[in-house]
């Protein structure tokens, strides 16, 4: 994948590990719930370019502060682990959750 790796715990991925031109970079997974906590960070969302247009992934990259401290990791480790498995839900079941 993107000439990467996936990281992934009872078939839930919910970190990467590529390089998109600035490095290998470790991506969590975030949800519709926790992306702006993502961005206050002052992550960058999982970019790239396909058939000339810009897509993306619900990937963030890691706090840098977090990756060099297991105690500061855990908890963004924590949300991509929830937001895969909020994404693991059918969207019937996670829209009816948001009501």
């Amino acid at each position: 994948m993107f000439g990467g790796y996936g990281i992934s715990t009872d078939g839930l991925t919910l970190a990467l590990v590529a390089d998109l031109g600035q490095g290998e970079t470790l991506w969590l997974k975030a949800g519709p719930d926790t992306r702006a906590l993502f961005e206050a960070a002052g992550c960058e969302r999982f970019t790239y370019q396909a058939k000339g247009k810009e897509r993306h992934l619900g990937f963030y990259s890691a706090p840098g502060e977090a990756m060099e401290s297991a105690r500061e990791m855990a908890p963004w480790a924590h949300l991509a682990l929830q937001a895969a498995i909020a994404a693991r839900q059918p969207k019937k079941a996670r829209s009816r959750k948001k009501k």
